[in-house]
């Protein structure tokens, strides 16, 4: 069945989202850029520059590099200062210190302009963003000081020095503080109380409060006396200290000293409280403000501080009756408060909670800086929802908050999660568009997802590229391949990679033992199994509940009985007690014997000794009672499983409407599938697969024989895998039927588990009109049946239709499975159809791939290795000429294999 009907184009999240997912380069133009300082200086020229109609369209363009360079041309100081002024109040604009120095040095000093060049160097001071910046100015204003080195002398005053102070200290840059009081007293310029004051507080900043002191003592020398500042310093300083009580009796004596205490001081002593858990002390200091003579109340600092605190004491109550409090009180919070917030609710996976304080915020005209975004992003991704975490990051990208190396890596972690590797791999891409460096966790993500959807080629490719940048695995890169082998069943490979880590000097750890245990435990390798647990002991590698319940289920599992009470003694001896999951295997074994009243003891004496029963002993006893047709037992199970709060998976569900169909029920078990879909559960492929058979078996007896007994219809015992390649078009609609007579009509979720599964068993034609019937239904395939049709198509050598189906998909704003189009590639070229080919590959370079899986995928692993060098080559052309730049390393990769070395 043909599948070339046009679908109306719909704007979705994921277009949107792909459309972010463009690497940057492809949005630039083929012209030159402007030189806009040059432009800028033509506007200057005239009169009315402020009025001149070409300024406006250079407004957005202009940077802090242009003015500096701006500054660099022969300008008048007075159309200098009316411009620096002038762009400083435009939104979004600031200035460096680097556009200072420009002014300064190329403009005021040369021509004496010394009172205004005093403004702009106070201004480049507080411009100050970084220890970069403040070493930059210190080295500046030293130059100048002294007048060396070809610049105009321009000495430093007492404000001045104040000032640098200041902004050295901002950076707790002590030995630069010290080097610079020094200087100052050389210059013979003494210092004042701000000075001084200025010292304390570098001190205590850092928790130094005998240094500060030192400066203390120098205030009461030169016959100042100490001021509120000078007192909230060192209650600041002892706070650092982790000195609480101290810093509550300097606050004590302040009013005896003659020195009102402020908001600022209440602030720090609060935070002192907080800090050392004291949070109730910091609340009754709260509450005694503007009491007692201190003429101060709570300012936004003060509340978010206790915000802040109460949410990490999980006293998030009182915390959010506070915001409202200083809501209710005229205090507006700033974007710290709600960021506290924000990330308090995520941690507690309160996200559609904390989406509304986003929200609030927004409505407010506050701007979330990257740490309100991340919390959000991390939060749905740690919970799964990575579609609502990609629409945070649209939010933040059209509110011009730019996504830092943490945002990517939370998203491309969560995406690996989902087994969306490819979408993860193009966030990559977008990553060094940016010029955003990744980290190690970043690449160990992507690696995790490669392996897990077993895409080892790729991994060992990644892995080249992150060597490259200069990121050496360590020991979580080892066990994420170690673990992925083993779970592919490439235990070889796997256990030549554990036996190269001490070489590579990494230690071996529990998960790789772990992994290597199940791996071999599973392909019935116990002797292996066993040895490696023996070299884990040896090794003083303690072995955790999951290596241990690996080894003794595959004892069990080979019937080795006396090794399995062995293993079982060693866990006793070395303090590893019984878990659940260890109660569980053993209950699984004696059920598999038939043995009820044991598997019942077992469940008895796990809670005996503490242990809950989980939904997997629930489980494990169910589909037991099941297999036997005992549904009331199940049934029973099932109550008493709700009561203990423990919800309903879909093995649960399944077991239970296998059981009815067994019995030939097939109303109840129809009405299960209903309580399923009540309760939120969605069924996979096997809960509609013991349905199918049902109505396959229902409808050969109809057929073939009416003298044929019901005993046939109630064999759905066999294998399952056979009735997804024999299913017809008319049993699925009379699945439908029946779902729609019971009140649970067929989803999205349905027609995927369907689709997926026929596309497994090459059954494409049903498969192909079961798309269409979902479509006529108004229901829009996800990425999953696009990506098996494509799949299976391809497999068949259906390219045509695979083809349009991944025109479709990207239309549609969905990502095709890059294996899918290195098939769909490969096949065209086979088919000497090269112009849909070159079409498809180019389709796809669009859509925002990461170039280096692309090239790997596609060009390594696809054309090169089926042996179409030239059009390999032909395609790297088009990526060169698209502007999609690769790694050297995947340079040479397809150099390498071009020339078949």
């Amino acid at each position: 069945m043909m599948m070339r009907r046009e679908l109306t184009a719909v704007i979705t999240t994921r277009q949107t989202l792909l459309l972010l997912l463009k690497p940057l380069s492809s949005l630039a133009t083929a012209t030159p850029p402007p030189d806009i300082s040059s432009e800028l200086f033509a506007v200057l020229s005239h009169r009315n520059w402020q009025k001149h109609p070409s300024l406006r369209n250079l407004i957005p363009s202009i940077s802090p590099s242009h003015v500096s360079s701006l500054f660099a041309r022969n300008l008048h100081p007075q159309i200098a200062l009316s411009f620096f002024r002038w762009i400083a109040e435009i939104p979004r604009y600031k200035h460096t210190v680097h556009s200072h120095s420009s002014l300064l040095l190329n403009i005021l000093l040369p021509n004496r302009w010394l009172d205004a060049a005093e403004k702009i160097r106070i201004s480049m001071l507080k411009a100050c963003d970084s220890p970069e910046d403040a070493h930059f100015v210190l080295d500046l204003l030293r130059r100048m000081n002294n007048g060396g080195s070809g610049f105009v002398e321009f000495k430093l005053t007492l404000r001045s020095y104040n000032w640098l102070l200041i902004s050295v200290s901002k950076f707790l840059l002590i030995d630069d503080v010290k080097t610079v009081f020094l200087e100052m007293l050389a210059d013979k310029i003494p210092p004042d109380i701000v000075t001084l004051n200025t010292m304390v507080v570098a001190y205590c900043k850092l928790g130094n409060v005998a240094g500060a002191n030192l400066y203390v003592s120098k205030i009461l020398q030169a016959g100042f006396n100490p001021t509120s500042f000078t007192y909230s310093s060192l209650i600041m300083g002892h706070c650092r200290n982790k000195d609480v009580d101290n810093a509550f009796k300097i606050f004590e004596v302040m009013p005896d000293k003659g020195c009102p205490r402020d908001v600022v001081s209440y602030n720090y002593l609060i935070r002192g409280f907080c800090e050392a858990h004291r949070i109730d002390e910091a609340l009754k200091l709260f509450s005694h403000m503007g009491q007692g003579g201190d003429n101060c109340f709570p300012n936004v600092r003060t509340y978010t501080v206790l915000i802040h605190a109460l949410c990490g004491s999980r006293r998030k109550l009182e915390a959010i009756n506070l915001f409202k409090e200083m809501i209710e009180k005229g205090c507006e919070p700033n974007v710290y408060t709600y960021c506290v917030l924000i990330d308090s609710m995520c941690k507690e996976n309160k996200l559609d909670y904390a989406r509304k304080v986003l929200n609030q915020m927004l409505e407010k005209g506050l701007s979330p800086n990257v740490v309100t975004y991340n919390a959000l992003i991390n939060g749905y991704c740690k919970v799964g929802t990575v579609e609502a975490a990609l629409e945070i990051l649209a939010l933040m990208e059209s509110n011009v908050c730019c996504p830092d190396v943490h945002t990517f890596s939370v998203l491309i972690d969560g995406l690996c999660k989902r087994n969306n590797v490819h979408q993860a791999m193009a966030l990559l891409n977008n990553m060094l568009e940016r010029k955003l460096s990744p980290n190690l966790v970043t690449y160990n993500s992507l690696l995790h997802g490669q392996c897990k959807g077993g895409h080892f080629d790729s991994a060992h490719r990644l892995l080249n590229l992150m060597t490259h940048s200069g990121l050496a695995p360590d020991q979580i890169t080892y066990c994420i391949f170690i673990d992925g082998l083993c779970k592919w069943k490439r235990l070889q490979e796997a256990q030549t990679m554990f036996d190269t880590l001490k070489k590579n000097g990494i230690k071996s750890s529990t998960e790789m033992f772990t992994a290597l245990i199940d791996g071999y435990c599973k392909i019935g390798k116990i002797d292996d199994a066993l040895s490696l647990f023996d070299c884990m002991l040896a090794e003083d590698c303690l072995p955790n509940s999951y290596a241990i319940n690996a080894l003794i289920h595959g004892l069990f599992k080979e019937k080795k009985m006396i090794e399995a009470s062995s293993v079982m003694e060693k866990m006793l001896s070395i303090g590893v007690k019984p878990t659940v999951p260890h109660y569980n295997i053993l209950i699984n074994h004696v059920l598999k014997e038939g043995d009820f009243d044991r598997a019942h003891q077992l469940l008895n004496k796990m809670v005996s000794v503490g242990n809950k029963p989980t939904l997997i002993t629930y489980n494990t006893l169910i589909q037991a009672y099941c297999a036997l047709g005992n549904r009331n037992e199940a049934e029973k199970l099932m109550s008493k499983m709700n009561g203990e709060g423990i919800s309903a998976d879909s093995l649960t569900y399944t077991f239970l409407i296998d059981g009815y169909v067994r019995m030939g029920l097939i109303d109840c078990a129809f009405d299960v599938l209903k309580r399923m879909f009540d309760s939120g559960c969605e069924p996979c492929h096997r809960t509609y697969s013991f349905l199918i058979k049902y109505l396959s078996n229902k409808k050969f007896v109809m057929t073939n024989s009416k003298a044929v007994g019901l005993d046939i219809m109630l064999n759905v015992s066999g294998n399952i895998t056979d009735i997804w390649k024999t299913m017809d078009f008319e049993i699925a609609l009379e699945l439908f039927e029946k779902m729609v007579g019971h009140g649970c009509a067929p989803n999205m979720n349905t027609y995927g588990e369907l689709i997926v599964r026929l596309c497994k068993e090459r059954n494409l034609e049903v498969a192909q009109r079961l798309y269409d019937h979902m479509r006529d239904m108004g229901i829009s395939p996800n990425e999953d049946i696009y990506n098996s049709l494509v799949n299976c198509c391809c497999e068949m050598h259906v390219y045509g239709e695979a083809a349009i189906l991944v025109h479709t998909m990207i239309e549609h704003g969905y990502l095709p499975a890059l294996e899918s189009c290195k098939l769909l590639v490969s096949g065209l070229f086979d088919e000497e159809n090269d112009e849909k080919a070159k079409e498809v590959f180019c389709s796809m370079l669009r859509c925002g791939y990461n170039y280096d899986e692309v090239a790997w995928k596609l060009l390594l692993d696809g054309l090169i290795k089926r042996g179409h060098l030239n059009r390999g080559s032909e395609l790297l052309t088009v990526m060169e000429k698209m502007g999609c730049q690769l790694h050297p390393e995947t340079n040479r990769m397809l150099t390498e294999g071009l020339n078949g070395t």
